[in-house]
């Protein structure tokens, strides 16, 4: 929090010890979240198994618009690691074709999943009752997202072998709303993917189309 004047200020339990005149302040915030990743549209059939997880972290720019400095728009970039567990998978032959279906009911094996690792940007509507001196405060911020694939990946975990490979089908660039509300610290977070995780033409190898989207909820920290 960038703060260059000062004036005084009643305090409270949840400010500051000094006083603060509170019109140039911004919330300027490193942030790390926890997530678990519901993949939605599955091909019928398929299921998820074993934690869908997320992790994300980065860092936002607070660019106040009023007077109060209580509502503002948020400008981030960060990183994110998700992956999906489910018995739906990616084979590759030798010729390096891709095909999806899902695993076949007699077959034994450990784990099976898609991941992806991106680079983000959040771009937020902010409100807060946050002042220069109160550290502690109510807050909802909502927005997009927008994530460049780094990495996709497609990984098999047999009893006896292991498939892992790049998956050139997963979307190069993937896009959602999202909102986080809480106090403090502490904030809830939803996430819902707008477009979808595959390529468009990408089909199950019985001719489905791939219609997978996600629905990633948990908890995201802010840090001054």
């Amino acid at each position: 929090m960038a703060i260059f004047s000062t004036a005084a200020q009643e305090k409270d339990k949840d400010s500051l010890d000094f006083d603060y005149r509170d019109d140039r302040y911004f919330e300027d915030q490193f942030y790390l979240g926890l997530g678990y990743n519901l993949m939605l549209k599955l091909p019928e059939g398929s299921s998820q198994n074993n934690v869908s997880y997320s992790l994300q972290g980065g860092f936002i720019k607070d660019i106040p618009l009023n007077e109060q400095r209580n509502i503002a728009l948020g400008l981030g970039a960060g990183v994110a690691l998700n992956a999906y567990y489910s018995n739906f998978y990616a084979l590759k032959d030798s010729q390096g074709n891709i095909a999806y279906q899902k695993i076949p009911d007699d077959t034994q094996y450990q784990r099976n999943n898609f991941s992806t690792f991106t680079a983000d940007m959040p771009i937020e509507f902010r409100w807060r009752t946050s002042t220069a001196t109160r550290y502690k405060f109510w807050r909802v911020y909502g927005g997009v997202k927008l994530s460049y694939l780094l990495q996709g990946r497609s990984k098999f975990v047999g009893l006896s072998n292991t498939e892992s490979f790049e998956n050139p089908d997963i979307n190069d660039l993937l896009y959602g709303a999202y909102i986080s509300f809480g106090y403090n610290t502490w904030n809830f977070y939803l996430y819902y993917q707008l477009n979808n995780m595959f390529e468009d033409g990408t089909t199950t190898i019985q001719g489905n189309p791939l219609d997978i989207k996600v629905l990633n909820f948990g908890l995201i920290f802010y840090i001054l």
